[in-house]
C-alpha cells in the first residue's frame, strides 16, 4: 500500500524529531527551557513600547505590532482548533516531552509564529541591521522541537506564519 504525500510528510516529522530526541542531553534541555521561555508572549508587548520609549520607533510601529499580533493570534487559534495535530508526547510511542505544554494541539507553533512575526518586524522597521535576532527567533523555535511538543513542520509553518503576517501587515498599514 502506498502511503500519502500527508503520511509521508507525518513520517518524516516523526523520524526528525526522534532522531533529534535521541541525542539530547540534560544541559541542553536546560537551555531550550529557558529560550522557550523567552518566546512564551510577554516580551512582545513590552518590545514595541521600549522601542518607543528609548525613542527608535513611532506610534506606527506600535500600531503595525498591535495589529499583525492581533491577526496573527486570529489565525493561530483559528489553525491550531482546525488541524488539531497532537502533540509529539501523545502520539509518538514511549516518547514524554520535557515540558506540559498550554494546549493539546501542536500545528502551528505559537511561539514560533509570534518570534517571527517581531522579529520581522522589527527587521522592516530598522533594516539589516536588525536581522541577526532571527538568530533568536530560530532558537525560539528549536528550542520547542527539543523540549518535545513540536514536529518540525509545526515550526517551518510557525515561522512561514508568522513572517507572512508581519510582512502583509506591515505593507498594507503603509499603503
Amino acid at each position: 500500500m502506498q502511503m500519502s504525500v500527508l503520511q509521508k510528510i507525518h513520517q518524516w516529522d516523526v523520524d526528525m524529531f526522534l532522531g533529534v530526541a535521541s541525542h539530547l542531553h540534560e544541559r541542553i534541555v536546560r537551555t531550550a527551557y529557558f529560550a522557550s521561555k523567552t518566546g512564551d508572549g510577554w516580551l512582545y508587548p513590552v518590545i514595541p513600547f521600549a522601542i518607543l520609549w528609548l525613542g527608535f520607533g513611532d506610534e506606527w510601529f506600535l500600531l503595525t505590532c498591535a495589529s499583525a499580533f492581533a491577526i496573527e493570534r486570529l489565525l493561530y487559534f483559528a489553525a491550531k482548533n482546525s488541524f488539531k495535530r497532537r502533540r509529539p508526547g501523545n502520539i509518538v510511542p514511549g516518547y514524554s516531552s520535557h515540558i506540559i505544554a498550554s494546549d493539546e494541539f501542536s500545528f502551528p507553533s505559537g511561539h514560533t509564529s509570534a518570534a517571527f512575526l517581531m522579529v520581522t518586524l522589527i527587521n522592516i522597521e530598522f533594516g539589516v541591521l536588525a536581522t541577526p535576532i532571527y538568530v533568536w527567533a530560530l532558537i525560539v523555535g528549536i528550542s520547542r522541537i527539543i523540549l518535545g511538543v513540536h514536529f518540525p513542520t509545526d515550526i517551518m509553518v510557525g515561522s512561514l506564519m508568522g513572517t507572512g503576517i508581519a510582512l502583509a501587515t506591515y505593507t498594507y498599514l503603509i499603503f
